[in-house]
């Protein structure tokens, strides 16, 4: 299919690998130049080469660490006036609820919550001025169904969802859509660590940790970047103009849901 966003231009968060990656493949893919952000300035430049030289777009490389006011600045510098945001972080780190004190929460609620904002509100003026324009903050199926050993998460991520329900629509009449994907297990680094932990957890090895996994996802297995990418991109595209503040799952069909 045709999107019809070759020549537009997109940021995307976190794209040095993981989901953020797929999601910068994706749309490159459709034509579109990027502004790629990450903390690893080494990985996030070889992605972009690996894009660059194999889909021929534009890419603009920013390392920082978008949960900051410093990297948030130096990002937005590079990205003016962009066409596509993603938004996207690395999710707190696991636990118990009486692990965490105000920091965790803090810290949670900056990269996983208050950064997305703070992008949105420097961009969405240009978007809307221009009368076109695409967010999509890529957040955890654990707002729907949330997940006891991710509560800062769980936390942080809810709260960006309830800011996007009230933004989106006041938006939308000015031709920019806001949506949120709700990945659950893929094939990333997240998922090695959080199989890591049930490995030592259980002291069972890592196969089995994942095999463990996979058989509570109907589909059987995890989910890949491409295909998240690809929904990301299709959300992205002109057809998705209709689509409205909604919390899309990818999640092989874990949660037990009808709405």
């Amino acid at each position: 299919m045709e999107l019809g966003i070759s020549g537009k231009r997109a940021l995307v968060c976190a794209s040095s690998k993981g989901l953020g990656l797929g999601c910068a493949e994706a749309l490159a893919e459709a034509g579109v130049n990027l502004v790629m952000n990450a903390r690893g300035a080494q990985a996030l430049e070889d992605a972009a080469q690996a894009i660059r030289d194999q889909y021929g777009v534009d890419v603009v490389t920013v390392a920082a660490d978008i949960a900051t006011a410093e990297g948030q600045a130096k990002v937005l510098k590079a990205a003016e006036g962009v066409d596509i945001l993603v938004n996207n972080a690395g999710g707190p780190p696991p636990g118990m609820w009486s692990d965490w004190d105000r920091d965790d929460f803090i810290a949670a609620l900056d990269a996983n919550m208050l950064a997305p904002i703070a992008l949105m509100k420097a961009l969405l003026p240009g978007m809307m001025e221009r009368g076109w324009g695409r967010v999509v903050n890529i957040t955890s199926v654990s707002v729907k169904a949330p997940i006891a050993v991710l509560g800062l998460s769980n936390s942080a991520r809810a709260g960006l969802t309830g800011y996007v329900a009230g933004t989106a629509r006041q938006v939308a009449g000015h031709g920019v859509t806001i949506n949120n994907l709700q990945p659950g297990i893929h094939a990333t680094d997240r998922a090695v660590a959080l199989d890591t932990g049930v490995s030592a957890q259980q002291g069972i090895s890592m196969e089995e940790a994942k095999a463990q996994r996979s058989a509570t996802i109907p589909a059987g297995r995890y989910g890949t970047r491409g295909e998240f990418g690809a929904t990301c991109a299709f959300l992205c595209s002109q057809h998705a103009g209709f689509i409205v503040g909604q919390n899309i799952l990818l999640d092989g069909g874990a949660t037990n849901t009808v709405m």
